[in-house]
């Protein structure tokens, strides 16, 4: 584990765990819409946090693993999961989990992949835990198709939170999909917009680092999100 990942989530479990809370009934109401889980799916999610996918998930599916490399957030996930028994939470690095392959019906990351030095290895897991005829679920922010603004978006998101690698465009996400043969179901994306001092302290931002974010931040900043539904192809 990376030393500013670690102490980037360490700092800020609490903080995270609070939003995922506000934010579930409106995160199940979405996937219900754009995953259609039928009730009786065993899904991973990889690169869980405090559980956000997870616990949004755990009404409409049999049962959820929840992998994260985090240690803290782990224990804020499972602090907060009592009434969600069909979640587990264990430790273990989306890039190279010990898993058997071909486990899951679903496997999914939730805003993981920017925050992944080798994104590909990410999804590469994905792919090998999936069953074949399984589903792979991929939702995260997206930068700009122009290389210039994607530039300064990702400078902005490195000044904020250490922890970020990269945002890719639509374009990459698509090029890792089809290297690993997977066939895109369906897509959309969607708009966040940005109350920039809460984005700031989300990621515990503070002095030069701060006035460093706050200069680099691109004018009316609003974060794309990117949904995509993947199948592995069967046997």
């Amino acid at each position: 584990m990376t030393d500013p990942l670690r102490r980037r989530f360490a700092q800020t479990a609490e903080r995270i765990a609070e939003l995922e809370e506000r934010r579930r009934e409106e995160l199940r109401d979405e996937l219900q819409r754009f995953l259609v889980p039928q009730g009786d799916e065993r899904v991973l999610d990889s690169g869980a946090g405090t559980g956000a996918l997870a616990f949004a998930l755990a009404p409409l599916v049999r049962e959820v693993l929840a992998v994260d490399v985090v240690p803290e957030l782990l224990a804020e996930g499972r602090h907060r999961g009592g009434e969600f028994p069909n979640v587990e939470f264990r430790e273990g690095d989306a890039t190279g989990l010990n898993l058997a392959s071909a486990s899951f019906d679903v496997t999914a990351c939730l805003r993981t992949l920017h925050h992944v030095p080798r994104p590909e290895l990410v999804v590469a897991e994905l792919t090998r835990l999936a069953r074949p005829g399984g589903r792979i679920l991929v939702i995260d922010q997206i930068a700009p198709a122009d290389p210039l603004a994607a530039l300064e978006l990702n400078r902005f998101e490195r000044a904020r939170d250490p922890s970020s690698a990269r945002v890719l465009s639509d374009l990459d996400l698509r090029s890792l999909f089809e290297a690993n043969g997977l066939v895109l179901h369906s897509s959309r994306t969607t708009e966040e917009p940005r109350d920039l001092v809460a984005y700031l302290d989300l990621a515990a931002c503070a002095g030069d680092a701060r006035e460093e974010a706050l200069a680099l931040a691109p004018p009316g900043y609003t974060g794309t999100y990117g949904w995509y539904l993947l199948a592995k192809p069967g046997l």
